[in-house]
């Protein structure tokens, strides 16, 4: 399935400007129908789904409990 610059924008949230520079700097692969540039969808699958791993990685991070540190000692 192809998207419109202005559907690859909303799907990755941000600017049309920035769709059309990355697609500028070949960044991402789009063609160009001789009015707008169409852009196979298919090529956003692995950055979801890397951006996934990293989500959950982060959560577990901030959900693992804080150690307690064995070198404090009470000194009263």
């Amino acid at each position: 399935m192809y998207l419109t610059v202005k559907e690859t924008a909303e799907r990755l949230t941000c600017s049309e400007s920035q769709v059309k520079k990355l697609i500028l700097d070949n960044k991402i692969r789009a063609l160009y129908d001789g009015q707008e540039y169409l852009i196979n969808e298919d090529q956003f699958q692995s950055h979801f789904k890397q951006v996934e791993k990293y989500k959950q990685l982060i959560e577990e991070i901030l959900n693992e409990p804080i150690p307690e540190d064995i070198d404090i000692k009470d000194e009263d």
